[in-house]
C-alpha cells in the first residue's frame, strides 16, 4: 500500500472518515492523506458542538414537537432560496438530505452508538414568514459527547480497518496535484511536511521535507472550507448582497482550513459553483486562551439579549439573537462598522448564554450527567461562560448603565454609544415586559420561546426589566464577525462525483463535505438551518464512499 490503493481520500475530517469507513467495509484498500498531525484526525468536526438536524425524531416527539418531512422541506427551500441554473444538483442533494434526516439518518447513527441530549435546540428561528428562512420547530440535536461524540463511531471503524491493513493513515502529507491519466483522475501527489508536535488546532509548520505520489482508481476530496484564510474569505465575499467584507474578523476555524484543494481540484477540471455563498456568524468573541491565530468563539444566545449596532441603535427584527444570521450580518455591515453589542443582565447570561464548541462545553463532551447538572443548574452561568465574563476582552460588567456605556466607548475608543439614547431604548423595551402583551417583536418572540418546554427549562430567561438592579449586574459584550462555513464549493451530483464545467462527472473523482458545499456544490443555498454541517459531511461522505466502492 505504499504507493497504490483502491481509493485515496484527501482530508482526515468527518466526511473523509465516513467515506473511508464505507469503502473499507466494502473490501477496498484506502489511503487517507492529512496535512496535519495524527492528533488532528477528525478535523474541524472535533471542535464542534455536535449538533445534528433530525426531522420527527423521538427526542422531538417526547417534547411534543410536531415535525414532518414536508415541514422540514418547506423550511429548507424557504431558507435556501435556490435561484440559479447551477442549483439543480444542490437542490437535488437538499431534497435527498431531508429524506435522510427524516428517515434513515438517526437509526443508522444510533446503531453505531451515537446518542443525543434529550432537549432539542431551536436554532436559526428565521425571518418572520412561514414560507421564508428559518426552522419552524426545534431540530438541533446535540450529540452526547459533542463533536468528538459525532466522530467516535467513524474513528472507531477507521481504526479497526487500519489494524487490519485495509486503511493507511498518512499524516503530514499535503496534496498539491491530482494526477490524471487519459481523462481519469488516478492519483495524488504532494509534499511530506516536517514533523509537527503542536497541539490539535495550533498552527503547524509548512516546511516540506520530501515528496510523494500515490495512485488509485478513485480519489475523494474532503479537505474542508476556506474559513481559516481571511484573504480567501474576502476574495469570495458577496459584496453585492452583503456590502463590503469586514476589515476585522475573528477565526472560528483553525489556520489549516485553508481551501487550497479547491483550486487544485479546479486545475484537474472540477467546477466550482456558489463560491459567494458563505455562513459567517455575528456573535463572535475573542478567545481569552487562543488555540489558533485570531481564535474566536461563537456565543449561542437565547432570545433575550438586546442587540445594538456599533452606534448604539437597536437592531430591528428579524435581527434578533438566534433568528436570522445573514440578515443580521448585512444590517451590521450597513452601519460601516464590523462589530455590534449585546446588552443583558446576569439573569440572562446565566440561563441563555452558551458557547459553541466541544472545548467550551466540557460537561456535554464528557458525557457526564452529573457534570451537566452541576454546570447548567449552578448559581452562575456555566463555568466556560463565567470564564469569558471574567477574562474575555469583549465582556464588560458594571453596576449601572452610565458606567457600562463609558466602558463600551473606552473599549472601542470611538465614543459612538450615547448614554441617553441607549437608556431611552432600553426603558422602552422594559415597559413592554410588564404584561403578556407587547408590540415589541423581540418581547413577543421571548413569550413564544417560553411556550416551548425546552426553552423554558434551560434556554430562555423569564422576561424581566434590564435596568432593574435586582436583575444585575449589567453586561455588555462586543461582538465580532466570526468566519466559519463555506456554503458553495466543488460541483457534485447525488453520488458526490465531481462535475466538470459541462456538468459531466470526472471519472475517478469525488468530493464530500464542506469542500463540496456539504453536497452538490451548495445544498444549503443561501442560508443554513444549523445542525446541517456535520450532517452534510456524513451524508455526502457516505454517498461518495458507497458509490466509489460499487
Amino acid at each position: 500500500m505504499a504507493e497504490h490503493a483502491d481509493a485515496i481520500i484527501v482530508g482526515g475530517g468527518l466526511a473523509g472518515l465516513v467515506a473511508a469507513a464505507e469503502l473499507a467495509d466494502a473490501g477496498k484498500r484506502v489511503v487517507i492523506l492529512e496535512q496535519e498531525g495524527e492528533n488532528s484526525l477528525g478535523g474541524q468536526a472535533f471542535w464542534s458542538l455536535g449538533g445534528l438536524f433530525f426531522v420527527d425524531s423521538p427526542e422531538q416527539r417526547r417534547l411534543r414537537i410536531r415535525d414532518s418531512r414536508d415541514l422540514a422541506m418547506q423550511d429548507w427551500l424557504g431558507s435556501a432560496q435556490f435561484d440559479r441554473d447551477e442549483d439543480f444538483w444542490p437542490r437535488k442533494v437538499a431534497e435527498a438530505y431531508i429524506d435522510f434526516a427524516a428517515g434513515e439518518m438517526r437509526p443508522w447513527l444510533h446503531q453505531q452508538g451515537m446518542r443525543w441530549f434529550p432537549v432539542v435546540g431551536w436554532a436559526e428561528r428565521g425571518g418572520g414568514h412561514a414560507h421564508g428562512h428559518g426552522n419552524s420547530v426545534p431540530r438541533f440535536h446535540i450529540t452526547w459527547g459533542t463533536g468528538p461524540g459525532v466522530l467516535e463511531p467513524f474513528v472507531r471503524r477507521v481504526r479497526e480497518h487500519v489494524s487490519k491493513g485495509a486503511i493507511e493513515l498518512k499524516f503530514r502529507h499535503r496534496a498539491s496535484r491530482l494526477v490524471k491519466t487519459n481523462g481519469r483522475v488516478t492519483g495524488v501527489s504532494g509534499e511530506v511536511l516536517e514533523p509537527s508536535t503542536v497541539e490539535r488546532g495550533q498552527q503547524s509548520g509548512r516546511e516540506a521535507i520530501g515528496d510523494f505520489e500515490f495512485h488509485a482508481s478513485t480519489v475523494i476530496v474532503t479537505s474542508g472550507g476556506i474559513g481559516g484564510d481571511f484573504d480567501l474569505v474576502r476574495k469570495n465575499w458577496p459584496a453585492d448582497r452583503m456590502g463590503p467584507p469586514p476589515k476585522s474578523m475573528v477565526a472560528g476555524v483553525p489556520h489549516h482550513v485553508d481551501g487550497r484543494m479547491v483550486a487544485i481540484t479546479q486545475a484537474a477540471g472540477g467546477a466550482v459553483i456558489n463560491a459567494d455563498r458563505m455562513w459567517h456568524y455575528t456573535e463572535g468573541v475573542r478567545y481569552w486562551a487562543p488555540i489558533w491565530p485570531n481564535h474566536g468563539i461563537r456565543i449561542l444566545p437565547g432570545p433575550s439579549s438586546l442587540w445594538f449596532d456599533a452606534t448604539g441603535n437597536r437592531l430591528p427584527a428579524p435581527c434578533m439573537p438566534g433568528f436570522d444570521t445573514l440578515s443580521t450580518l448585512k444590517r451590521i455591515l450597513s452601519t460601516g462598522y464590523d462589530y455590534s453589542w449585546f446588552v443583558l443582565t446576569q439573569k440572562i447570561i446565566k440561563k441563555e448564554f452558551a458557547l459553541s464548541g466541544s472545548e467550551q462545553n466540557p460537561d456535554f463532551t464528557s458525557k457526564s450527567w452529573r457534570a451537566v447538572l452541576k454546570s447548567r443548574r449552578g448559581a452562575g452561568a456555566p463555568p466556560p461562560v463565567e470564564a469569558f465574563k471574567d477574562k474575555g476582552e469583549d465582556f464588560i460588567v458594571k453596576g449601572n448603565l452610565r458606567e457600562l456605556v463609558a466602558a463600551m466607548n473606552a473599549l472601542t475608543g470611538e465614543n459612538l454609544v450615547d448614554h441617553d439614547r441607549l437608556l431611552q431604548q432600553i426603558e422602552a423595551r422594559d415597559r413592554e415586559v410588564q404584561n403578556s402583551f407587547s408590540k415589541d417583536a423581540q418581547v413577543t418572540a421571548i413569550h413564544g420561546a417560553r411556550n416551548y418546554l425546552g426553552d423554558r427549562l434551560i434556554r430562555t430567561a423569564k422576561p424581566h426589566r434590564i435596568l432593574d438592579p435586582e436583575n444585575g449586574p449589567l453586561i455588555a459584550v462586543r461582538l465580532h464577525i466570526l468566519t466559519r462555513k463555506t456554503l458553495g464549493g466543488l460541483h457534485t451530483n447525488l453520488d458526490s462525483q465531481v462535475l466538470d464545467a459541462g456538468g459531466e462527472p470526472i471519472p475517478g473523482l469525488y468530493a464530500s463535505g464542506e469542500v463540496a458545499g456539504f453536497g452538490g456544490g451548495g445544498y444549503h443555498g443561501y442560508n443554513a438551518l444549523e445542525g446541517t454541517f456535520l450532517g452534510g459531511c456524513i451524508f455526502s461522505g457516505r454517498a461518495a464512499g458507497r458509490h466509489a466502492a460499487a
